[in-house]
């Protein structure tokens, strides 16, 4: 399984961006999926989470500006950040829990290779 994101980039504070998510390859089905951010000389954070029902959660720094969300079809996850700020500047990861097969017993964690976010003040 490969998780490819895309859509980081430099961004003026105040602006928007979304990133994409998409996984590949043995894929039986996807349960959570989630965004988490390292800034330099920080410890990565949970941003939100997606149920495979749709459920989300956020952290409270990043409430009412940022929204994740899902196409199962595609089995891609997104993130729209609106109203950025230079605190959101960070390498941005995703990070999914897929069962490989009918017969899986449990799924597995994966994690992409990140996609960078410059916010500017």
């Amino acid at each position: 399984v490969q998780l490819q994101a895309s859509g980081g980039g430099l961004v003026q504070a105040g602006g928007s961006l979304r990133l994409s998510c998409v996984a590949s390859g043995r894929i039986f089905s996807i349960n959570n999926m989630r965004w988490y951010r390292q800034a330099p000389g920080n410890q990565r954070e949970l941003v939100a989470t997606i149920s495979s029902g749709g459920s989300t959660n956020y952290a409270d720094s990043v409430k009412v500006r940022f929204t994740i969300s899902r196409d199962n079809a595609k089995n891609t996850v997104y993130l729209q950040m609106n109203s950025l700020k230079p605190d959101d500047t960070s390498v941005y990861y995703c990070n999914v829990d897929i069962r490989p097969s009918r017969s899986a017993k449990v799924d597995m964690n994966y994690w992409g290779k990140g996609t960078k976010v410059t916010v500017s003040s």
